[in-house]
């Protein structure tokens, strides 16, 4: 297959941990031609979606890990698959480059996730889908709503929609510090919207990622664990990661889910749990592909390729 991605610059990979990167290498090890271009690089011109892409050869190198060619303006129906693997943040950038591999699909591109799944599927409020699985929690602007809710749960934790990594997540604990000047600042006085929810102690046990691919969960997590007095896992945020095979509760959330997701046309989903409780259903960039795999012997992304060839074959009838 020639297989095209788009990431952020190649030169900013942490190959040690970057799950891109292991697609890359299985895909590669496998025989399929790569390709590489910036989002930056898609274009619309006449009717056709095109992207100024560099064929792209793996060293074997951690740290001098790539060689590109010639960059050449290709339509993106040239690839058996197109991967969209640039990180958040998901801004109107990110909106318009899905709108425009969304005109690419409806001329014959294969696009990994579906960008139009990927536009209408916040990562935070998707949760609202599935309460059976969700710890209390609200979504306003309104302060009053927030304190009422902070003085029905005692401790809690309060987030912007659109944060990513850990970025902008505070606990409030019983004594309601710092509450209100916690929500001005997050919500821009009342300008944007909140997600608040009631505090799961099992955070102390780790954010759970459970990885879905092709419908299927793959059957351990990573337990990203929070470190000394911080409250986020996130390893953006100094967690550390510990895989573990999924648990009951996990396993249930996430064979609930798969089939869901993957019929909307998301070929890879990261799930976050604490404890019981869904907390994101993430679908940009979802990670934790190579700490699994070093951490049990899994290989996440051969599963992962195993489920591309297929959606390929599947897409070419």
């Amino acid at each position: 297959m020639r297989i095209l991605f788009i990431t952020d610059p190649l030169d900013t990979f942490k190959t040690y941990k970057d799950s891109t990167y292991a697609m890359m290498t299985e895909a590669a090890g496998r025989g399929h031609e790569l390709f590489f271009c910036l989002q930056s690089r898609l274009t619309l011109s006449g009717d056709r979606v095109e992207a100024a892409v560099q064929p792209l050869t793996l060293t074997g190198d951690g740290h001098d890990w790539y060689r590109t060619g010639d960059e050449t303006t290709l339509a993106l129906t040239a690839f058996d698959a197109v991967l969209m693997r640039k990180d958040p943040p998901f801004d109107m950038e990110y909106v318009t480059s899905t709108w425009l591999l969304e005109l690419a699909e409806a001329q014959g591109a294969r696009i990994f996730n579906k960008p139009r799944a990927i536009r209408d599927h916040s990562e935070k409020l998707a949760i609202a889908q599935y309460p059976q699985f969700v710890t209390p929690t609200l979504v306003t602007r309104d302060a009053a709503r927030i304190r009422a809710f902070h003085a029905e749960h005692g401790d809690i934790i309060v987030k912007p929609l659109d944060g990513m990594g850990g970025m902008g997540v505070f606990r409030v604990g019983a004594d309601g510090m710092n509450l209100g000047s916690i929500v001005e600042t997050l919500g821009e006085n009342g300008a944007r919207s909140l997600m608040v929810q009631r505090y799961i102690p099992a955070i102390k046990e780790g954010d759970k990622r459970v990885l879905l691919i092709g419908g299927k969960p793959v059957p351990y997590s990573l337990a990203r664990v929070p470190q000394g007095t911080e409250i986020r896992g996130n390893l953006a945020a100094g967690g550390v990661g510990r895989a573990q095979e999924l648990s009951a509760r996990d396993r249930e959330i996430a064979e609930t889910l798969a089939p869901v997701l993957w019929q909307r046309g998301l070929l890879l989903v990261g799930l976050d749990v604490i404890g019981d409780f869904l907390t994101e259903v993430n679908v940009t960039s979802p990670t934790c592909f190579q700490e699994i795999a070093q951490q049990t012997g899994f290989n996440v992304a051969g599963m992962f390729i195993d489920a591309l060839e297929g959606a390929v074959r599947a897409a070419k009838g």
